[in-house]
């Protein structure tokens, strides 16, 4: 399989945050080559100093803003111009905005509707294109997406339809030499507004709670195998389980009371 220094690339989006980074660091230690997209420039020269400093890998570093197409474009365009091939894409980036559906802007609800799912989608057409002898997907969805969340409501629609293209793709891409995994995290500690959520939820969230490194080692093995779609986390498992035969109303009320409570837009 095409994974080493001598295959094709790897191309993470959303590098530079939490479980990007994770990612980044993962797929370093194991020798694939890297590409780095993230919207900071800055922020993608100072990880990749941070790893040359421990790897000896190519990594090139492109920056953009995943929600405009125009931008996308001179991604693939400039990863084509460099002549790379791709073995391996992580489809991280996303942005999860968290607030009443009236309380939106319509440049927010194109904003979180094209990075959540809409670049995720265009990057696995790009990666197919130009890919290596082998080519494997995760794509990160959330098991936000598995039922409806009133007040999280765009995050969990692009989450939900993420994970039905990926089960769809994997499909279609049977015995074409590429493997597609969607991986339904829940939460993890990757920034401060997180980490009070998570203490919030007292034992559950101390629980259920798994560490980026330990996601994306998980994601990582999941793809190898082909799986169709995982939930990292027993307990995770656990909670997707015993909610699966509550009636819809009774889990709609539940979301609702909870998630009006809590409101996030840092994008």
């Amino acid at each position: 399989m095409e994974t080493e220094k001598t295959g094709g690339y790897a191309l993470i989006t959303g590098a530079t945050g939490g479980l990007g980074k994770a990612f980044v660091h993962a797929l370093a230690k194991k020798g694939y080559k890297l590409i780095l997209t993230g919207r900071s420039e800055e922020k993608l020269a100072s990880l990749k100093e941070e790893l040359l400093q421990n790897y000896d890998l190519p990594i090139h570093t492109i920056p953009a803003d995943l929600s405009c197409e125009q931008s996308r474009g001179e991604l693939m365009r400039e990863i084509r111009a460099k002549g790379l091939t791709l073995s391996m894409l992580v489809n991280v980036a996303g942005a999860d905005v968290q607030k009443a559906f009236s309380a939106y802007t319509q440049e927010k609800l194109v904003f979180q509707t094209r990075v959540n799912f809409e670049a995720g989608v265009s990057l696995c057409h790009f990666a197919i294109e130009n890919k290596a002898e082998r080519l494997e997907i995760i794509n990160v969805s959330s098991v936000s997406g598995i039922y409806p969340m009133p007040y999280f409501a765009i995050y969990s629609a692009t989450k939900g339809a993420l994970t039905s293209f990926s089960v769809s793709l994997r499909e279609e891409m049977k015995g074409k030499g590429v493997s597609v995994t969607a991986i339904l995290p829940g939460a993890m500690p990757t920034r401060a507004d997180i980490k009070e959520q998570i203490k919030g939820q007292g034992a559950w969230g101390k629980l259920a709670v798994k560490s980026p490194e330990w996601v994306a080692e998980y994601a990582i093995k999941a793809v190898r195998k082909n799986k169709r779609k995982v939930i990292p986390g027993f307990w995770n498992k656990v909670m997707r389980i015993s909610t699966a035969w509550l009636p819809t109303s009774w889990r709609l009320k539940f979301i609702a009371n909870r998630w009006s409570k809590i409101t996030k837009d840092a994008f």
